[in-house]
């Protein structure tokens, strides 16, 4: 099984004490977004569970506790630093002070477990194609020594994202090209590892690989494991990462982000954070009588070495 601890909200950076409580304490519970009166159990232990997934863009408050997980799961970081400041990005540090923890987490975990996340990437007056690229340049240079690869996309121009900030500007096909293109060269300039995640367009003419950013390949690389073979059903169009099992839960990520998928409002995010209990074994609230608990049906995906002796 592959745990996911952060593609529905920011737990790394807002539920720290919370997460690593339930590593304590050996198990999680996860509601199901689509009948909120199930909920499923997961056991976390490394006998099951074959790789731990962070997604974050503020990995600070963990960093002094992180070895009790990565001490006993493998495990693979993406880290979220773009060209945002506090007007699209309200909570969420500065891109030094951003870069100094991704350091300080390399040091820690090894840079071939962690991924730097560039995206999504959207225009608008102020965050021009110019401003993409002169900016992907002075974070790559500072960012490439201490990383394995970098993954980038396109924004999506979905429905709440009109709402939540009008003042984007739709992207060209156009666009897109000119931003691969540059992209692509100061990776190479830098001796960057990029790819592209969830997008539909083939850029490998950049040097752009296409590839799922949580493969079995990219993970076994990154912990010395191998899987075995299974298919990657991504998680939507244009994704090919492995499955995995979330434990988080949307509309409860707080940085306010305008371009947000897992949020409606930042307003009902903020209204959900006030619910979290750091002792309950969900993220978000307590157990109700009418809650449906099952256990998830998970079993190990490795090839497990067997050990030989000298007799």
């Amino acid at each position: 099984m592959i745990l996911n601890t952060g593609s529905r909200t920011d737990t790394v950076q807002y539920y720290t004490e919370w997460l690593l409580k339930r590593f304590d304490e050996g198990f999680v519970y996860s509601r199901n977004p689509l009948f909120p009166n199930k909920v499923i159990r997961y056991e976390l232990n490394p006998e099951v569970v074959d790789c731990v997934i962070f997604c974050s863009k503020n990995y600070a408050p963990i960093l002094p506790y992180i070895r009790r997980i990565t001490d006993k799961f493998n495990t693979y970081f993406h880290y979220t630093i773009t060209a945002y400041g506090r007007d699209i990005e309200p909570n969420v540090p500065s891109i030094d002070e951003s870069i100094k923890t991704l350091i300080k987490l390399s040091e820690i975990v090894g840079s071939q477990r962690i991924a730097w996340r560039y995206d999504p990437i959207l225009l608008t007056e102020k965050y021009t194609l110019q401003r993409h690229i002169d900016t992907f340049d002075y974070m790559a240079k500072n960012i490439a020594p201490h990383i394995d690869r970098c993954i980038f996309s396109f924004v999506e121009m979905y429905k709440k994202l009109k709402v939540n900030m009008p003042e984007i500007i739709l992207l060209t096909e156009g666009d897109k090209q000119e931003i691969a293109k540059n992209i692509g060269a100061i990776a190479q300039k830098y001796n960057m590892i990029i790819q592209t995640c969830a997008t539909e367009g083939n850029y490998e003419q950049y040097g752009i690989l296409k590839s799922g950013c949580l493969t079995s390949e990219i993970l076994g690389r990154a912990n010395n494991i191998k899987f075995k073979k299974v298919k990657h059903t991504g998680n939507r169009k244009g994704c090919g990462c492995m499955d995995s099992r979330n434990i988080g839960d949307y509309d409860t990520c707080p940085n306010g982000c305008k371009y947000c998928y897992a949020n409606q409002t930042p307003h009902i995010a903020k209204i959900n954070y006030a619910k979290h209990n750091p002792n309950s074994p969900l993220i978000l609230g307590d157990l109700q009588k009418t809650d449906e608990i099952t256990d998830g049906c998970v079993k190990s995906l490795l090839i497990k070495c067997e050990q030989k002796t000298l007799f």
